[in-house]
Formats: structure tokens, C-alpha cells, sequence
């Protein structure tokens, strides 16, 4: 007589919560071990926040230690920081006015738009140059070869110094113009 068996009366294996423990055994491991979750990271405050809030404790400390009591004074700060409201408020205003007296805003937008793309792209070949093997080096050398040699030729000697500053006020009147 041929026997019937069934998962729950098999011999080799018991029953765990409705399965087999060799069925248990081979999905264990064919899952992956997972390692517990991180708690949340705290709460994130901007870069400028901390900055600033560092900045105010340092001028806080600055200002505990330059009275002879110690204590804290808040004006001091307040001022600090209504000054440079004040100075970056009149920088603008006094960048705002030379654009008012421009002529050609058209000529000078272009002479900025021209100036940061040569900017841009000199960082580029700069950059593409220092990954070259030696010619960082050569001309590291270079440079201060030619440091050297313009120290000894123009600043070592006192007439030759002078003659330096006389070519660079020259330099500069023809530039600027005599006012």
C-alpha cells in the first residue's frame, strides 16, 4: 500500500507557521541578510545659517573680551551689521549710478560677456595643461626663473628701483591720463 504524505507529516521537516522548515531554510537563503534602518538625519540647517550664527558668537566673544567686564554688548553688533547694510546698499547705488553714465551699454555688456568667456576657457586650458606629466613642473621652473632674474634686475639695487617706479608712473599717466 503506497503511503500519502503530506508536508505536515513528513518526518524530515516540521511545521513552522503553515510552512516546512526546509522551505524556510531555502528561502532564507536565497534573501538577502538587510542590516536595520538609520534613524532620520537631524534637521538640516543652510550652510549660511550656521555661518552666520557662528559669525554673531565670534563677534560676541570678540566683544566680551574687549570690555574689561566681560559682558556682552549687543549694540556694538548691531552696528556692525547696519554698517554693512549701509556699505553694500551704497555700492550699489554707486555701481547702479556708472551704469546710468555709461554711453555704449551695449559695447561694455559685450567686453563682460567677452571677458567671462575668456575667463571660462583660460580655466579650461589651465586645467587641461596640470593634468599633462611634466609640463606643470617646466613651468613652475619658469616662473621662478624669471622671478628671480626680474628681483635681481629691477629691485635689488636702488637705481634700479627707481627707474622701475618712474616706468610704472609713466605707465599710468599714459593710461589714465594726466588730471
Amino acid at each position: 500500500m503506497a503511503s500519502i504524505t503530506s508536508p505536515s507529516s513528513s518526518s524530515s521537516s516540521t511545521l513552522v507557521d503553515g510552512k516546512t522548515t526546509r522551505q524556510l531554510a531555502t528561502a532564507a537563503s536565497s534573501q538577502c541578510v538587510t542590516l536595520p534602518t538609520l534613524p532620520p538625519p537631524p534637521a538640516v540647517q543652510s550652510r549660511a545659517a550656521k555661518t552666520t550664527a557662528y559669525c554673531r558668537k565670534i563677534a560676541r566673544n570678540v566683544a566680551a573680551l574687549a570690555t574689561s567686564t566681560g559682558e556682552v554688548v549687543t549694540a556694538e553688533a548691531t552696528t556692525a551689521e547696519t554698517s554693512t547694510t549701509e556699505i553694500s546698499s551704497e555700492l550699489v547705488q554707486k555701481i547702479q549710478e556708472a551704469w546710468e553714465n555709461v554711453d555704449d551699454k551695449y559695447a561694455v555688456s559685450s567686453l563682460g560677456v567677452a571677458a567671462f568667456v575668456l575667463l571660462w576657457s583660460s580655466t579650461g586650458v589651465i586645467s587641461a595643461i596640470d593634468r599633462l606629466p611634466l609640463i606643470p613642473g617646466v613651468f613652475e621652473l619658469v616662473g621662478i626663473g624669471y622671478t628671480g632674474w626680474f628681483a635681481y634686475k629691477n629691485l635689488i639695487f636702488k637705481p634700479d628701483r627707481e627707474a622701475l617706479i618712474s616706468k610704472i608712473k609713466g605707465y599710468y599717466k599714459d593710461i589714465i591720463g594726466s588730471s
